[in-house]
């Protein structure tokens, strides 16, 4: 079997897998029916429409013509891109509500989502600074008024020391 888009293909396969976790994790939880929807209702719709679209994502690609070496031929690995944006959702979270356990606190919304965007944008070359903390800015303060202000969410905005 020659698969015309390896790229495709291989979204697809990951986009299957993850769907079929997800509806079999949704197993352990009420479903329930449209009408009155449990817990796991969202979980196993969400994952057997992306088990669905991962199948058919799969299968285009398999029947697509053409060279696979030139058209979605995948190349090496992307390393800089892929551990610069894992860090800075992994510093997301552990900025957001620290680390008590190993004596980290808590550094708050603003500063965990400045440090989101600042080690992201470290996944591209050149870093456009100007451009990122612009970003971060808006992002930071969008979140503010959203999830704050609008939802009411009970977050850390500030590090520990400076809120009252």
């Amino acid at each position: 079997m020659r698969v015309g888009n390896q790229k495709d293909f291989v979204a697809g396969l990951l986009f299957t897998v993850v769907g079929v976790a997800f509806a079999l994790g949704a197993r352990h939880y009420p479903v329930g029916t449209a009408a009155r929807m449990g817990p796991g209702y969202f979980p196993m719709l969400l994952g057997v429409l992306l088990a669905v679209l991962g199948v058919a994502i799969a299968l285009k690609a398999v029947l697509r013509r053409g060279d696979a070496a030139s058209d979605g031929a995948i190349g090496p690995w992307a390393w800089r891109p892929l551990l610069m944006v894992l860090s800075a959702n992994f510093a997301f979270g552990v900025l957001l509500v620290g680390l008590p356990g190993l004596g980290i606190p808590s550094m708050g919304l603003v500063v965990a989502i400045y440090a989101l965007v600042l080690l992201a944008s470290l996944a591209t070359r050149p870093v456009r600074w100007g451009e990122t903390l612009g970003l971060a800015t808006v992002l930071a303060v969008g979140s503010y008024l959203v999830f704050i202000r609008g939802l009411g969410l009970v977050l850390p905005v500030w590090p520990q020391g400076l809120h009252s």
